[in-house]
């Protein structure tokens, strides 16, 4: 459908309306900064622990897959 994406993986699809893949490509794009940049700014250890769920921490790691997947979604716009 024109202006939706749709996310499947084998036994499942996710679907989202274009604005709200576009907004999701953007918060990647910025947890993808904010686990990059040096300073104030950046997300700290604890932050870092949330947004893994309980998986050990990896910074670059989330910091990649964010990047990834906000390029993704932008190019299937």
């Amino acid at each position: 459908m024109p202006g939706s994406l749709t996310i499947s993986h084998h036994e499942a699809a996710v679907t989202m309306d274009h604005g709200d893949a576009a907004r999701l490509a953007t918060v990647l794009s910025e947890l993808a900064y904010l686990l990059e940049t040096p300073g104030q700014n950046r997300l700290d250890d604890a932050q870092l622990a949330v947004l893994c769920e309980g998986r050990s921490p990896d910074r670059a790691e989330l910091s990649h897959w964010s990047t990834a997947l906000a390029a993704e979604l932008k190019r299937r716009l």
